[in-house]
């Protein structure tokens, strides 16, 4: 049974009058090349000695029209054994039916397989690849000598994945055949990732519309490859349409069915199939099949009669050609010619040569499928062989009994058909069934355009299904040509792969390969390519720029070697040896005027609380460890609160004199009126006596006031100095033992760098000591503001007074700044704010007196520290150094007022 025609031919669907079986249309050379080669193989049987010398095999060929009907219909007829098919009934004569060779496509052998299984009768298949038909549940008596589609599946699948294309589209024959070999192929790829572009059916029955809706899909679609399960028959549609639309930059993938038919390599598709990659089953050179082929009797029965005025486009009819000729010529010039009255024109002569025309039917160069009907002869032909030759009581049958050849039941010769074993003459291939089929070796191909422009068919590799899985599938890549001649294999993916340092962002509602690629976050890596998630960098590292790898994080800390570091050594250092250098100064003028007038130790105190703190900045430098961590934070607390203290005893002393100089002024100006009143009042009545008891009684007045006489001595003030510093001293030494500072790796302030710094170890503790130290500030100030109206030559409240304020805005300008900076830059700020801090404190403080001192040292004499007048009223104000002739002066005025009046 072969499909010599494509189809059925169409009726008119008249049911008046008797039905009849349809006719079929649309002569294939291909299929009559096999069954030419049916017909060939069993003359070479027949002819042999060593194979059936005893038997000749005969045949009756049925065309399947390649629809299912027309199989079916041919099967019940083939059983029957007549020209009309009654089912269950054998009304045949003659030799015994052996087995059915056949039918073409696997839905004919599927539908024919069904009734000839009821029957237990044996049907060898040549072109029935279809995987359904493995079931031996369902088809028990089928055998084939093509693989099983699941290898041509799996090899199609593993050649997808061995090209990295994840985008691909898929188009099977609306089939079994396409249905069950693209199921097979999606199943596998989609498991290993390939996403399926579209997936469309070709119509069984020619539809323009669908046809073109394939078209449109195809043309769509950003898939480069499209995999193709179907016959030849049923693509040629649409690769024309293809044609037409010229659709090209595809790379087709083809199975067994159409890779080498010539229905489909036509002329002019190599625009549309060249690059074409597919697999053939085995190919073979069958000896003198060609002259066989070529030897043929254009009378000998009615197939061969079709082929023959089909080939040649004339009739072997003569009365018909007559008739024919007879018909032009009327339509021409409605007079009979003389060509019609001697030989018809279009009458064939019978002698025309076959050899000279260039047809699908005389090529024997990709002998596949017919190689594949060639072994399915001879498979039947050993099969009846070992049956004739069956010893009796070595039978395979009950009693170990023996078949007759001349009258035998077919499951008999399924018997021997399913355990036949022996080589095909001349190619040496052994043939057996394994459950009924054979092994899955398929040879790659690859459309390549000769310089003529044809397409010729080039192997590239191999795959076998029997081999180990790992080595089923060879192939050269190097010898492939690609559509449009390139030689680097197409791309086709739905998404560019995610580099590293990416991630597959899955696109809502779309297939898994169309992805977006989502840069990593920070902090985060992938190392390899089409990474599904990034992975967190350890505590300790953090992605580089790219991020595709961890790297350590930067260390950072304000270390000593660095510009910054070596600046902010040289400016501490420089002002240590500052305040040194202003010790030095006042030891050497130790016995001057100014020098007396201030506290000697708190001044020295005040200065060494100044190098502590300018040195202490230095601690902040370098890698922290735990003696740098508790060193700087503790000597910063206790030299601010030395200096501060130091301060604050000279501004409660300064304090006091102002305000026991505004008292004796204010008692001196009340005396001084009194004084004017009563020497008016004696001048007046004449009496001196007034004077003299006014004068007695300012002299008492100034006597118990004398403001030199200081509530808080020098003895008061290192006093103060030291018990506020004692304070903060208990508190540091209790901080250090509980909870002392330690240093640490900062991760979070910064996510690039871990940050080497100190840790307070509490909150609580350091703010205590810090806001001791910012009352002992404020005390200071508040004592050196109220005591700032001090006049003389040189005021020391005035430069406390501005020395606090200094120190205030620099502390003040220090949170903000503080606040906002990470990293060593913090540690800098915290150094500047000391530095300046001190600084200030340096310069208004000492540096009047160092210029008195040094450049002014006329102005160091007592009389310059003693007050001076205001000049509006002429009431006496006090000065810091000595108030001691306040009293003196207010009697003296008071006298001279007297004499005058």
């Amino acid at each position: 049974m072969f499909p010599v025609h494509r189809r059925i031919a169409s009726t008119d669907g008249n049911t008046s009058r008797v039905p009849v079986s349809s006719g079929c249309e649309g002569f294939n050379f291909r299929t009559f090349r096999w069954t030419q080669t049916m017909l060939f193989a069993i003359n070479e049987i027949n002819k042999k000695d060593d194979l059936l010398p005893n038997t000749d095999l005969g045949y009756v060929i049925y065309d399947s029209c390649f629809t299912i009907s027309k199989a079916v219909e041919g099967t019940l007829t083939y059983l029957t054994g007549q020209d009309e098919a009654v089912p269950n009934y054998r009304c045949g004569t003659g030799a015994p039916l052996a087995a059915l060779v056949g039918a073409g496509g696997s839905d004919l052998s599927i539908a024919t397989a069904r009734i000839l299984g009821l029957y237990h009768f044996p049907q060898v298949s040549y072109c029935s690849s279809c995987s359904a038909l493995e079931s031996k549940f369902q088809f028990p008596t089928f055998l084939r000598t093509i693989p099983n589609d699941k290898h041509q599946s799996t090899a199609m699948a593993q050649l997808v994945l061995h090209f990295g294309w994840t985008w691909v589209g898929t188009i099977a024959a609306d089939d079994d055949y396409g249905k069950y070999g693209i199921k097979d192929f999606k199943e596998q790829v989609e498991e290993a990732g390939v996403c399926i572009s579209f997936s469309e059916t070709l119509p069984k029955v020619s539809s323009p519309q669908d046809i073109q809706r394939i078209v449109d899909t195809v043309v769509e679609s950003t898939a480069k490859i499209i995999v193709v399960f179907s016959s030849d028959v049923d693509l040629s549609p649409l690769i024309l349409e293809l044609l037409r639309h010229n659709v090209t930059n595809r790379t087709w993938v083809a199975s067994e069915a159409w890779v080498t038919s010539a229905l489909i390599n036509r002329p002019g598709v190599s625009s549309v199939l060249a690059g074409t990659l597919g697999f053939g089953v085995k190919r073979a050179d069958i000896p003198d099949l060609r002259r066989h082929l070529l030897d043929l009797d254009p009378y000998s029965d009615l197939l061969t009669e079709e082929f023959w005025e089909t080939m040649f486009n004339c009739t072997l009819d003569y009365g018909r050609a007559q008739r024919q000729a007879k018909q032009r010529a009327e339509e021409v010039n409605g007079t009979l010619s003389r060509a019609v009255r001697g030989a018809p024109e279009g009458l064939c002569t019978g002698r025309e040569s076959v050899a000279q025309l260039t047809n699908t039917y005389a090529d024997v160069s990709q002998l596949r499928i017919t190689y594949s009907v060639y072994k399915a002869v001879y498979a039947v032909a050993h099969a009846l062989h070992n049956l004739e030759h069956c010893v009796n009581g070595q039978g395979p049958f009950t009693g170990k009994s023996c078949a007759d050849i001349t009258n035998f039941e077919p499951w008999q010769l399924m018997y021997y058909l399913k355990n036949v074993r022996f080589r095909v003459p001349n190619t040496g291939e052994e043939i057996y069934f394994d459950e009924g089929d054979v092994e899955g070796f398929y040879e790659i191909l690859n459309w390549q355009v000769n310089s003529q422009g044809e397409v010729s068919y080039v192997g590239v590799g191999h795959y076998n299904g029997s081999a180990a899985s790992g080595d089923r599938m060879t192939i050269t890549n190097d010898s492939i040509v690609w559509n449009n001649e390139v030689l680097e294999p197409p791309r086709s993916v739905c998404s560019e792969n995610c580099q590293p340092g990416t991630r597959k962002g899955i696109r809502q509602g779309e297939p898994v390969c169309c992805f977006d690629c989502i840069p990593c976050a920070d902090g985060e890596i992938s190392n390899k390519m089409n990474a599904r998630e990034c992975i967190l960098c350890s505590g300790d590292y953090w992605s580089n720029d790219a991020h595709d790898a961890c790297v350590p994080k930067i260390i950072e800390f304000l270390a000593f070697g660095e510009p910054l570091g070596i600046t902010l050594i040289v400016i501490s250092a420089f002002g240590a040896l500052v305040t040194i250098a202003v010790g030095v100064v006042f030891v050497v003028h130790i016995g001057t005027p100014l020098a007396k007038a201030n506290d000697a130790l708190l001044s020295f105190s005040l200065l060494f609380s100044l190098v502590v703190t300018f040195l202490c900045s230095i601690v902040f430098l370098g890698e922290p460890q735990n003696w740098s961590c508790m060193t700087s934070q503790v000597a910063l607390a206790l030299g601010f609160a030395l200096c501060l203290a130091s301060i604050m005893g000279k501004s409660a002393v300064l304090m006091l004199r102002a305000q026991a100089l505004k008292a004796a002024r204010a008692r001196a100006k009340a005396s001084a009126k009194a004084a004017k009143a009563a020497a008016e009042a004696a001048a007046n009545s004449g009496s001196p006596d007034v004077i003299v008891t006014n004068t007695n009684h300012n002299n008492d007045a100034n006597a118990c006031a004398d403001p030199e006489v200081d509530t808080l001595t020098h003895a008061h003030q290192r006093a103060i100095a030291a018990v506020a510093t004692l304070i903060q001293a208990v508190a540091c030494t209790v901080w250090l033992i509980v909870l002392p500072p330690y240093p640490v790796k900062n991760t979070s302030a910064q996510n690039i760098k871990i940050i080497l710094e100190c840790d307070e170890g509490s909150v609580v503790f350091i703010c205590c000591i810090f806001a001791y130290d910012i009352l002992l500030a404020l005390l200071a100030f508040i004592f050196a503001f109220i005591a700032r109206k001090l006049e003389d030559n040189f005021s020391e409240a005035k430069c406390v007074t501005f020395g606090m304020l200094v120190f205030f805005i620099v502390w003040i300008s220090f949170v903000p700044a503080y606040l906002s900076t990470r990293g060593k830059f913090m540690v800098a700020v915290q150094i500047f704010a000391i530095l300046a801090s001190s600084f200030g404190l340096l310069t208004c403080i000492f540096l009047p007196k160092c210029y008195v001192l040094l450049v002014k040292p006329e102005r160091n004499t007592e009389e310059m520290m003693r007050p001076r007048a205001k000049p509006r009223d002429g009431t006496l104000t006090g000065t810091s150094a000595s108030l001691a002739t306040v009293a003196t002066e207010v009697n003296s005025t008071t006298a001279s007022t007297s004499i005058d009046d």
